[in-house]
């Protein structure tokens, strides 16, 4: 079930035409990745979903809710965790929750068990009176997501929510974005490091000039660019054993394409579909051949990337 749908959205910015009918869908209880170079449109498109900026053109909806003729309902149900730190320094984290949550009605005893338990979701309760000026950047990241979850929204959006933070915090930013999603948040996620990406989403779209390159799951990306995989064997032939009649015996195997050898690693491009090589692997051992290491290589995010965007920077 679509929970967030944008239908041949366009927006301009003077003769700048920043979206250009972009169409998509998130579906409800999913992480989707939204890519794109800078200057892609991302900024612009997040801008439309969260009701903070209007579409020229098209319609975007959030669980139903047109986010231009029902605004406040839109807004009621989002969460918001920007790229730039959004907190007030002077207060505490809780003070810092506490203050965003009750823009959004919450008061009272709610209002203070909602701020703690965001806090104790991040990772933060022990550090509930802390300034949020005292923190580290990676503490900050953390208060930015309690911020911005404390009310419960059922769709939360994530502008590159790990950016200059140490590897220990990224961990714990993406186990808990995935433990959102577990407890049925939709959330949409921008970032360039694609090996979060790849970690944390379901789905994903790659945008670009504010066109749709390219959607769906990692496999489906990839199989957009290539259709096979590469896996080296290396092993020791011994002496007088018959190289070309191995190969031979390898290219009949189910989803091999071709087969090489160079001094003694075994080269073989397979079918992406092909997914478990182990029939492959049995087949060398019938010859008696010691597996000294086996590597499985395919093309990852980082390369569709750059070849439905290009290698150019901007």
């Amino acid at each position: 079930m679509s929970f967030v749908k944008v239908e041949k959205l366009i927006k301009n910015y003077g003769s700048f035409c920043a979206v250009d009918c972009l169409c998509f869908e998130v579906g409800k209880g999913e992480i989707f990745g939204l890519l794109g170079p800078n200057g892609a449109g991302k900024s612009t498109t997040i801008n439309v979903i969260t009701t903070i900026d209007e579409p020229d053109s098209g319609k975007v909806s959030v669980n139903g809710y047109d986010t231009v003729k029902q605004r406040s309902e839109v807004r009621k149900i989002i969460g918001i965790v920007p790229q730039d730190i959004a907190l007030y320094p002077y207060l505490s984290a809780v003070e810092n929750v506490k203050f965003f949550a009750s823009l959004y009605g919450l008061k009272g005893k709610q209002l203070e068990e909602s701020a703690m338990r965001a806090l104790e979701f991040t990772g933060l309760s022990e550090y509930a009176k802390l300034k949020a000026k005292k923190m580290s950047g990676g503490m900050k990241r953390r208060l930015n997501i309690a911020c911005g979850i404390a009310h419960h929204p059922e769709l939360i959006v994530m502008d590159e929510p790990t950016v200059g933070v140490d590897a220990q915090s990224r961990e714990h930013i993406l186990n808990s974005i995935k433990l959102l999603r577990d407890k049925g948040a939709t959330i949409i996620y921008t970032s360039h490091y694609m090996h979060e990406v790849e970690e944390i989403c379901d789905r994903m779209a790659i945008i670009d000039h504010g066109r749709m390159a390219a959607q769906g799951s990692e496999q489906e990306l990839v199989s957009m660019i290539t259709d096979s995989k590469t896996i080296l064997i290396t092993t020791r032939f011994p002496s007088g054993f018959d190289v070309d009649e191995f190969v031979k015996k390898l290219k009949l195997l189910p989803d091999v394409n071709s087969v090489s050898c160079q001094d003694n690693t075994v080269k073989l491009d397979v079918r992406l579909a092909g997914t478990d090589f182990a029939y492959i692997i049995d087949e060398v051992r019938k010859y008696g051949l010691p597996l000294r290491a086996v590597q499985s290589t395919v093309p990852d995010l980082d390369a569709v990337f750059l070849a439905l965007t290009g290698h150019e920077l901007r």
